[in-house]
């Protein structure tokens, strides 16, 4: 299976803000709109502290993927960690979401991006199989942690 990934630019906002609210309603995420929009606009015109891609056809995607980026001294240099990927559940279970990591984990490695995390829910055990595809390890004595601002 091949997932076409595309680069997403500030005219796909509203093909994107659905994929994004389908994804927040799954997952329990209380989030407002004005709030989703002022997070993406800057990662959809350029930021360097992230992009968004589309996966599947651009006039109607099937999904995204939200990427970030920061620096690691662990890892040596830039990481990227994923911050949120959905596919829409009508077209789970293809393959999709796997084959995007993988193109993701490759276009980054050649602009040397070295390393790429996500996080998943340990009860998930059906994701944690899917990332476990794309060759994502769990790091057990690890927990993320976070501080809200």
């Amino acid at each position: 299976m091949s997932t076409a990934l595309h680069l997403a630019k500030p005219q796909d906002l509203p093909k994107l803000m659905p994929l994004v609210a389908a994804f927040h309603a799954e997952m329990g995420i209380e989030s407002e709109e004005t709030t989703v929009e002022r997070a993406l606009i800057p990662l959809l015109e350029g930021s360097p502290y992230g992009a968004v891609y589309l996966m599947g056809p651009t006039k109607a995607p099937i999904g995204y993927m939200a990427l970030t980026f920061s620096w690691s001294i662990e890892f040596g240099g830039m990481d990227g960690f994923v911050d949120e990927l959905f596919v829409r559940p009508g077209v789970r279970g293809r393959g999709m979401a796997t084959d995007a990591l993988i193109s993701m984990r490759n276009l980054l490695k050649s602009a040397d991006v070295r390393a790429l995390h996500l996080e998943v829910d340990r009860g998930n055990e059906p994701v944690q199989r899917l990332y476990s595809r794309a060759h994502f390890k769990l790091r057990d004595q690890y927990a993320l942690m976070t501080l809200r601002m």
